[in-house]
């Protein structure tokens, strides 16, 4: 089944190669950049590490605009610290997928005309606090389920940066989790403003692992090369296993009246997010889809004599090299 699906994906490679590949793939080996690796291998990495980092830099969208408004100095200087964080992680990506010969401005110009996406749940807005203390609770926490297998994942470039990664948001799912109980404990209005976080981002959050199992194009061929190590539904089960304690413990309630626990399956049973929304929002639909675009299409043009500028430097530094010689 693996070799038909690897197939599909890459019908002019060599199939003795491609049979090689897949048993390195299956013995657990990690595929370096310089070893041959079918063309629909190095394409579907390059796509999901590139939406993977750009996730992470339009991320800082939704937060950044709290850093001047946040309560106090101390949670000022967190989430400044999460925001960099975040930032940097999108430079390890861009830096993995380089290795894969596509550059970081073929990449960044693939997110800015429309070619390349990024996590769905930016398009939604933080409008206070509270939110900021559910986008860590829940986003990075629904970010840490996808990501710690990742750490696994077969592309030994993506793997290693994974690793770093995955310490700094477990920081910031811990951080987004104590600002949301300090506000679950505070004044009535602010546990009100608690539930009203969690009731608007519930879902998009569940929409984050991806579309369920039998609408998703890509997963199972990305679990065959070992990029995904789960499938969606796998990973957003455990979320709500995990979440809804946490959840009960803070006295909120999931926005889910059919939320039970089933005894026989061991698991939580729950409502599925509203897919026609989840499509709607990666089509460009969704409430900051616009800004956020207008937002990195800003940044790239503004940037744009920095780079102009060190390009320019590069040609002048390789010619002098050049008549040296």
């Amino acid at each position: 089944m693996y070799a038909q699906m690897i197939k599909s994906e890459a019908t002019q490679d060599d199939p003795e190669k491609l049979a090689a590949f897949q048993a390195r793939i299956d013995a657990g080996e990690k595929i370096e950049p310089k070893d041959w690796m079918p063309e629909g291998y190095r394409k579907t990495l390059i796509r999901q590490i590139g939406q993977h980092a750009h996730s992470e830099i339009v991320g800082q969208l939704p937060e950044g605009n709290w850093i001047t408004r946040a309560p106090t100095l101390e949670r000022k200087a967190i989430l400044l610290a999460k925001v960099q964080d975040e930032a940097g992680h999108g430079l390890y990506l861009y830096c993995a997928a380089e290795t894969l010969g596509v550059s970081r401005d073929e990449i960044t110009e693939m997110l800015l005309d429309g070619r390349m996406k990024y996590s769905s749940i930016f398009n939604y807005p933080t409008l206070n606090w509270a939110d900021i203390g559910a986008v860590g609770w829940l986003v990075d926490g629904a970010a840490i389920m996808n990501q710690v297998p990742l750490q696994r994942t077969s592309f030994g470039p993506y793997s290693r940066a994974m690793i770093r990664i995955c310490k700094e948001e477990s920081f910031h799912q811990r951080q987004g989790y104590d600002a949301i109980r300090k506000m679950a404990e505070g004044t009535p209005e602010q546990k009100k403003m608690a539930q009203d976080a969690l009731n608007r981002l519930w879902y998009p959050s569940l929409m984050m692992f991806g579309p369920s199992d039998k609408d998703s194009v890509h997963s199972a061929q990305s679990m065959a090369w070992k990029i995904k190590m789960n499938t969606n539904d796998e990973l957003r089960q455990k979320f709500v296993d995990q979440t809804v304690p946490q959840a009960e413990y803070l006295g909120l309630t999931v926005p889910d009246p059919d939320l039970k626990w089933n005894e026989e399956r061991g698991h939580y049973d729950y409502t599925d997010p509203d897919w026609s929304e989840f499509f709607d929002v990666i089509k460009g639909n969704g409430p900051c889809n616009v800004d956020r675009l207008a937002a990195r299409n800003k940044a790239w043009d503004d940037g744009k004599w920095v780079r102009d500028g060190l390009l320019a430097h590069a040609r002048k530094k390789a010619a002098r090299k050049h008549a040296a010689e």
